[in-house]
């Protein structure tokens, strides 16, 4: 799939604070920003899922909500990511169907992704590509070659995710890769939009040294 739009951040409690985080993605250009607050009481959740709305509406940011899509709904969120275990896509769009809305799926292996293409998601994340302590269980690394192969083979956008930083960014697009997703590689620092330009100019670098990568202006 031909659509690129580099890095993908999800918010998981930022050291900046979640406002200060989103206004860094906007002033960045960053296309998507999902807020991601596991374990957290709902309440909370759409409390700042409401500042969170505030901040990048009318801007380029998408923003998209993890898991609940009432949520999602409730905030006029631009999308909704799924994980494996959350509700399935149709059941999602079936309870919110406003147009123009994004559905975006997890997928940890060839099989899940493959499954994931009979529900048509506008967007699939593949990973974990290296070792990452986000989730209380985490699922097996896929590694490069196999999250590559994954997402060359995906006729949506795909998005490589875990354990993605500075330090590995560079081997990540080598492998043809478009999108990738952070979360500690900004949420862990203290200025995000230093952060997030670190990552954005890895990403032009290789953009310019890879040819089939120049799909951004």
């Amino acid at each position: 799939m031909d659509e690129a739009f580099g890095l993908y951040l999800v918010m998981t409690d930022p050291v900046a604070g979640y406002d200060a985080c989103a206004a860094a993605a906007v002033r960045c250009g960053v296309r998507h920003l999902q807020l991601r607050m596991k374990g957290a009481p709902r309440d909370a959740v759409l409390e700042t899922a409401l500042r969170v709305r505030e901040i990048t509406l009318g801007s380029d940011t998408l923003f998209i909500v993890n898991d609940d899509v009432t949520i999602a709904r409730e905030v006029d969120a631009d999308g909704v990511h799924l994980g494996q275990g959350d509700l399935p896509l149709d059941e999602a769009r079936r309870l919110w169907s406003s147009p123009g809305k994004r559905f975006g799926l997890s997928t940890h292996n060839e099989r899940q992704a493959l499954l994931a293409m009979l529900q048509s998601p506008d967007y699939i994340g593949v990973g974990p590509v290296f070792a990452t302590p986000t989730k209380a269980v985490p699922d097996p690394i896929l590694g490069l070659e196999r999250m590559a192969s994954i997402v060359r083979a995906a006729p949506v956008p795909a998005v490589a995710i875990g354990g993605i930083d500075c330090g590995n960014l560079a081997e990540v697009l080598r492998r043809g890769v478009r999108n990738f997703c952070v979360v500690r590689a900004v949420n862990r620092r203290p200025d995000p939009e230093a952060a997030i330009r670190e990552l954005q100019c890895i990403w032009r670098q290789e953009t310019n040294r890879n040819p089939v990568l120049r799909t951004l202006p």
